[in-house]
């Protein structure tokens, strides 16, 4: 069983602008065109059984349309064998975290995305605290971009040292730290970060982590808190799995990287 635990699809009338969008600031060319039918497509390629999908809420407003679509998602593959399931969105800026959550939870979503930079909002910000407080009370699992986005490179939202601010006043269980611990900080996530309770994600880092870097984080965060993850459609699944293989793993760790951790962590038996 392989799962990817970090992939985005876009609805198909925004699709195709939304990535054309996303490539002109970024500076990038995405693996797929964004759509859900091209994420099945490479996960089949790829020999990839399951993809979590994590919506970004940008606006408070957007809050029902994007999780109402993920919760029609998770019911139209859910008997398939090659199966997407979405997590859900929330703002920071939100009037009723609790509530929304709360709503969240009884759509039948297992956990939310936050991201930062998208957000416009510090990690360290008692917004996010709360939220994520209140997720770990929920028993949802919650996903955060960490590091920077090279989209938005020149203010960094959620830093390691931001990270570790936020662990010292909240002590969420089911937290995922995306781009293993934050993007291009790796430094500081092999000094702050890595060992701690957190899992730590593998998406859109290959070809820029050095594979010195990524193995020595491994040993000191332990394979029991990785999770293989690519960014698709920033990232190729076929190729990032590629590459993962031919690092110096354990079987059994990579087991647990490639999937064994993820139904841990979501509690389902796929």
């Amino acid at each position: 069983m392989i799962v990817d635990f970090h992939t985005h699809i876009f609805p198909e009338k925004i699709a195709a602008r939304t990535i054309e969008k996303l490539e002109n600031i970024a500076h990038v060319k995405a693996f797929t065109d964004g759509r859900e039918e091209s994420l099945a497509s490479s996960m089949e390629d790829a020999n990839i059984q399951v993809s979590i999908v994590l919506p970004v809420v940008t606006k408070p407003e957007q809050f029902p349309t994007i999780n109402k679509f993920a919760a029609k998602l998770n019911e139209k593959y859910q008997e398939r064998q090659t199966r997407l399931l979405s997590f859900g969105g929330i703002h920071p800026d939100t009037a009723d975290y609790k509530k929304e959550l709360r709503m969240i939870k009884d759509l039948g979503l297992l956990g939310i995305k936050l991201h930062p930079d998208y957000q416009k909002t510090y990690f360290d910000d008692i917004k996010y605290m709360r939220i994520l407080d209140y997720a770990s009370e929920l028993g949802l699992i919650t996903v955060v971009h960490a590091g920077i986005d090279i989209g938005f490179p020149e203010n960094t939202h959620c830093t390691p040292r931001r990270i570790q601010k936020v662990m010292e006043h909240v002590a969420p269980e089911k937290m995922v730290l995306a781009h293993y611990g934050s993007f291009d900080l790796w430094q500081e996530v092999e000094t702050l970060v890595a060992g701690k309770n957190v899992y730590l994600d593998t998406a859109y880092i290959f070809g820029f982590i050095e594979d010195e870097t990524f193995l020595r984080i491994l040993e000191k965060h332990g394979a029991d808190k990785i999770l293989f993850a690519t960014d698709s459609p920033w990232s190729g699944q076929k190729e990032s799995l590629g590459h993962l293989r031919k690092l110096p793993i354990a079987q059994k760790d990579l087991n647990k990287i490639l999937g064994q951790n993820a139904e841990r962590l979501l509690g389902v038996n796929f």
